[in-house]
């Protein structure tokens, strides 16, 4: 396989500019991509309607969703190619990459019919109540019915990354939301169409977003590409996006349970502090798409070094992942404590909504010190071709801690309690996945 830049990140680069150079891009793209959801909360916080503000909390589980399935293909198709390219594996590697758009197009079918048909189930299962059924169901539908642009991007994003087209990736997550920020007011408040408005601007934006990186593949910009030739489905590749994809995709989910919880459990304090708890977490996920981002930017550094048997230079590319994304969350972390009513206020004009979201944003903050080494080591076990390893870190993280925390601080200290169960339990977990990801390398090595 030839060598390009690219390439040479992966194989040669020093570790600290290697997870500079492939994680910022990744980084920006999905700020980007979390200010798809940003957007509608602040346009649909211009209504001056609690209730919309609210649903579009409510209904962001089902963005999770649609990204979770279609990180079956996203995640595990880039772990695979990233070890092919890695092992020189070419012909493997584009048919693995066939074989990931296809399985985009079928799981998006199958999911805007079961969630068509399922809709007023689903709606009340996010926790949506008389106030907030409507707006949520509205949001909701137009979610499902768009799945394909929405589970397109994130998959062919990922799948762009694989072979260190980070730049590429980020450009199409970019011009997708620059389209959500124009399309919103027009369909929201031109339109008359409110929540469902913003519904569809995003979807549309998602839709152009994928339409970019599409364009990449095709265009001979990539170093791999899908063809017809490699339409046939292999038992193999199948099997080594399944085994990476779906404990990854399970780790979504629970995650999506986790904020099912939790929603459930704010509404017992009102519509208001659904909404200040909303904004406070879409605020927060600029935080973690930072090391998200990161840690998924690492990723092919990872897969690529892991398939070349580079034990000792993984272990660095480890070691300066955690570092730079810790520094990269502590700054964040001391923006947020110092502007947080300013930014909460962006949103809405409410003073109630204002101050349990800023007391939700100041809580939250907390975990930003811990939750980058734990999404390294997740993500470093789902590059290496090791997904259960990252899948018992979810596992702990999800089921044995936050939850259960979720409903133990609840009930001890109220509203306060539910506010700080995430930074106690992201703590915990980020000792956990480090002890483990460092004795689980220093196996493989000796292995090897």
């Amino acid at each position: 396989m030839k060598e390009d830049k690219r390439i040479y990140t992966m194989a040669k680069e020093t570790p600290y500019k290697a997870v500079l150079k492939m994680g910022l891009p990744v980084t920006m793209g999905m700020l980007f991509m979390v200010a798809y959801n940003l957007v509608d909360t602040y346009f649909v916080g211009l209504l001056h309607n609690d209730y919309q503000l609210a649903a579009t909390n409510l209904a962001y589980p089902v963005m999770m969703i649609l990204i979770a399935i279609s990180g079956i293909v996203g995640n595990g198709g880039a772990s695979y190619i990233a070890r092919c390219i890695g092992a020189n594996k070419e012909e493997e590697a584009n048919h693995t990459l066939t074989i990931g758009f296809e399985l985009i197009l079928i799981s998006s079918v199958i999911l805007t019919i079961l969630g068509m048909l399922f809709l007023n189930p689903l709606v009340s299962l996010l926790g949506a109540k008389e106030e907030t059924f409507l707006y949520t169901r509205q949001y909701v539908s137009v979610m499902f019915l768009g799945s394909l642009f929405t589970m397109g991007n994130y998959a062919i994003g990922q799948l762009l990354r694989s072979e260190g087209s980070t730049f590429l990736s980020m450009v199409g997550m970019i011009v997708g939301t620059l389209a959500n920020i124009i399309l919103d007011p027009i369909f929201i408040f031109s339109l008359g169409l409110e929540i469902k408005g913003a519904a569809i601007a995003t979807v549309l934006g998602n839709g152009i977003g994928m339409g970019i990186m599409l364009f990449y593949y095709f265009s001979g910009k990539t170093i791999l590409k899908p063809s017809m030739k490699l339409l046939s489905m292999d038992s193999t590749i199948i099997k080594e996006i399944m085994l990476v994809g779906i404990p990854h995709t399970l780790e979504q989910f629970f995650s999506t349970a986790a904020i099912l919880v939790n929603n459930n459990l704010a509404a017992s304090y009102g519509a208001l502090a659904v909404a200040g708890m909303g904004i406070a977490n879409k605020i927060m996920s600029f935080g973690q798409y930072v090391y998200q981002g990161m840690a998924a930017g690492c990723q092919p550094l990872m897969g690529y070094n892991f398939g070349a048997r580079e034990f000792n230079r993984l272990k660095e590319l480890i070691k300066a992942g955690v570092v730079e994304t810790t520094l990269l969350e502590l700054g964040i972390m001391v923006l947020y404590g110092v502007f947080a009513p300013t930014l909460i206020g962006l949103f809405t004009t409410s003073r109630d909504v204002i101050g349990l979201g800023t007391q939700a944003l100041r809580a939250f903050l907390w975990m930003l010190p811990f939750v980058g080494s734990t999404s390294i080591a997740r993500n470093t076990f789902n590059a290496i071709g090791k997904p259960f390893y990252a899948f018992g870190i979810t596992i702990v993280r999800q089921l044995l801690l936050y939850i259960p925390f979720l409903l133990l601080f609840n009930r001890l200290w109220g509203f306060t309690g539910l506010i700080h169960a995430q930074p106690a339990e992201e703590m915990v977990c980020m000792i956990f996945s480090l002890v483990l990801l460092l004795n689980a390398i220093n196996r493989f090595a000796k292995e090897d």
